[in-house]
């Protein structure tokens, strides 16, 4: 359906759990598929975080680099895939990021034709998920964000987290107006950590909140640090909930784009598609502040917002009840491909490893005489292996795995 782009910042704001929640949250029709990509020039974080290292670090971004030179992008993107589906039927993939930020430079002209190949694989049934990480939306990387249906920024509700996404949000804003395809791609997805409210954050960016993620440590150390991803506590943790919600968030943001550019790229001599008008951030109001211990009063910080409480909020960014919400699993996708194989199925037991679609190749292949850059490798032992006693998110009780979770809803 769509390429959408999850963004961080300063700060560690948790992009690469988001985005690893929206991965294992994301609504699926029957042969729908969801890539999640790590596309941070600072070094991919899933490998030695959520798989703790039981994977080889031999798949990955970087071997795309070479592939493209040798005409063999998008041949090479089907080798280099792991499946993070929790049934281990191929529906959930990831493609690793980078091992070392050195390896960077050597993508700077594949990102396009990277974005462009991921774009081709919408007919086939995937949806792809970018992480962008701190420093993906700028630079020669720049392009994956203007490319994008949807660009989520990840923003924890912290007077530090909020003072320093407001220069970042607003260079960002004004890069997908000129340069994009539209300034209205752009969203917030809010971590709620401090006391800020998501309505009155929207308020004071000017930006639309898409998802309010509650801040929960010990949930989120099992998609940055591992564990047992089918826990029945952390497939129905208030994060999962609230992550199933964004992604529903995010689809209704891409339809709605979608139906205001297909006019301006339907006529005979469409150029650039029209951008929302920009309209400046507005400066948050300053308010006054008082020392804790001595009552005096002290200089306002410049991102002062008003403090929380009074009136609950019920604005764009607030929590919304999981069923029900606009934009969910019914009817919110394309007609699934009858037919159409699956090239990752496997049958057993879930083992990671190379990925080849079999009798049928996805994507277009140019034709090369180079062999492929690497041969495959051994599978590997399961990414997420059950947790150990003193792992906080993985309680006794019986497994429940996403697709009965799904189907109860």
């Amino acid at each position: 359906m769509a390429v959408i782009a999850v963004v961080g910042g300063p700060g560690a704001p948790g992009a690469t759990t988001t985005a690893l929640a929206l991965l294992l949250a994301w609504p699926l029709q029957p042969g729908r598929r969801l890539l999640l990509v790590e596309c941070d020039p600072d070094g991919g974080a899933v490998l030695a975080g959520a798989l703790e290292g039981r994977v080889e670090a031999v798949y990955g971004l970087r071997n795309l680099a070479v592939a493209d030179r040798r005409g063999l992008l998008a041949q090479t993107i089907w080798e280099q895939l792991i499946d993070l589906s929790p049934e281990g039927n191929g529906e959930r993939l990831l493609l690793p990021g980078l091992t070392d930020p050195a390896q960077a430079p050597g993508l700077a002209y594949t990102w396009e034709p990277l974005v462009e190949a991921l774009h081709a694989l919408e007919p086939q049934g995937y949806d792809v998920l970018l992480d962008l990480g701190r420093s993906g939306a700028s630079g020669p990387g720049a392009v994956l964000a203007r490319r994008a249906d949807a660009v989520a920024v990840t923003v924890r509700s912290t007077l530090r987290g909020l003072s320093a996404a407001r220069p970042r949000l607003a260079a960002l804003h004004e890069d997908l107006a000129q340069h994009g395809t539209g300034a209205d791609a752009l969203g917030l997805l809010l971590v709620a950590e401090g006391p800020y409210p998501a309505a009155e954050v929207s308020r004071q960016f000017g930006l639309p909140a898409l998802g309010l993620l509650p801040y929960a440590p010990r949930t989120a150390r099992v998609l940055s640090d591992g564990g047992d991803t089918t826990d029945r506590r952390f497939v129905r943790s208030e994060l999962m909930r609230t992550a199933r919600t964004a992604a529903d968030q995010l689809q209704l943001l891409v339809r709605r784009r979608r139906q205001r550019l297909a006019p301006a790229q339907q006529g005979p001599a469409a150029g650039p598609a029209p951008s929302a008008p920009v309209a400046p951030i507005p400066e948050p109001p300053q308010a006054a502040a008082f020392d804790g211990d001595s009552g005096f009063p002290v200089e306002p910080h410049p991102l002062a917002y008003p403090q929380p409480g009074g009136q609950p909020y019920s604005g764009y960014g607030a929590p919304q009840p999981a069923e029900g919400y606009p934009g969910s699993a019914g009817g919110a996708y394309p007609a699934p491909h009858a037919g159409q194989p699956n090239p990752y199925a496997q049958p057993g037991p879930f083992a990671p490893g190379p990925f080849t679609p079999g009798p049928v190749t996805p994507g277009p292949v140019a034709p090369s005489a180079y062999p492929a850059p690497r041969a495959p490798q051994p599978a590997a032992p399961a990414p997420f292996p059950a947790p150990a006693q003193d792992d906080p998110a993985g309680q006794s009780g019986p497994e429940i795995t996403y697709g009965e979770v799904l189907r109860a809803r």
